[in-house]
């Protein structure tokens, strides 16, 4: 496997070796690809935008950020984004990182399709939000050269990657319905679930228990 990409190095380091070998293990080569151009794409936006980024924990953070659809690490229902980010936090830890590297991990998985916020918080945060943006719904492509585009399309392809990644989603999420509230999650249940329909938070404040 080639270890640069569109001028991007890919980290030469257990930890790195190890999360390339569980995504290929354990999910599908969709996510595999996924993931991978996540990195990339948040590599070269990063380098765009004069952040620096940790290129292990960004790595890191690419590789598990989507693993909470298909392998929950938590047996409480909780969105999926919390089950990468705790998964990954876990395996940080367990190889002996800090527990601040960790929360780097932790924060940047946690977020990374939440609108709006992981762009003022640390590189890697942003840089892995930016990496899913371009990565899911093109965000940023026109700011990205061609050829570097090309490139990491060429090493990771896309396929029918929009059927692919909204059933992924669908599959990930159709059991754990609530968990989807107040996120984007919810637009993919509402169209293709059958029956399915968001509780807003007005209905919230309405149906809580106050008689006022």
């Amino acid at each position: 496997m080639n270890d640069i990409i569109a001028t991007v190095k890919i980290p030469e380091t257990a930890a790195v070796a190890e999360a390339t070998s569980f995504l290929q293990e354990t999910n599908s080569p969709l996510m595999f690809h996924h993931s991978r151009r996540v990195f990339f794409f948040g590599s070269l936006h990063a380098r765009r935008l004069g952040l620096q980024p940790d290129p292990e924990l960004l790595y890191i953070s690419a590789m598990f950020h989507d693993t909470g659809l298909s392998t929950p690490f938590c047996e409480t229902e909780q969105r999926f984004e919390l089950d990468g980010a705790d998964h990954a936090r876990k395996f940080l830890l367990d190889r002996g990182f800090s527990k601040s590297s960790a929360e780097v991990v932790w924060t940047a998985i946690a977020l990374h399709t939440t609108p709006g916020i992981p762009g003022r918080m640390g590189p890697e945060a942003a840089a892995t939000n930016y990496g899913v943006l371009t990565d899911a719904v093109g965000w940023g492509l026109d700011r990205l050269e061609g050829s570097e585009v090309d490139e990491v399309i060429a090493a990771h392809p896309r396929g029918d990657f929009k059927k692919e990644f909204l059933q992924a989603f669908v599959d990930g999420l159709r059991n754990r319905p609530d968990t989807t509230y107040g996120t984007v999650n919810s637009d993919v249940l509402e169209h293709f679930v059958p029956g399915f329909r968001r509780k807003t938070m007005v209905e919230r404040v309405i149906d809580a228990p106050w008689p006022n």
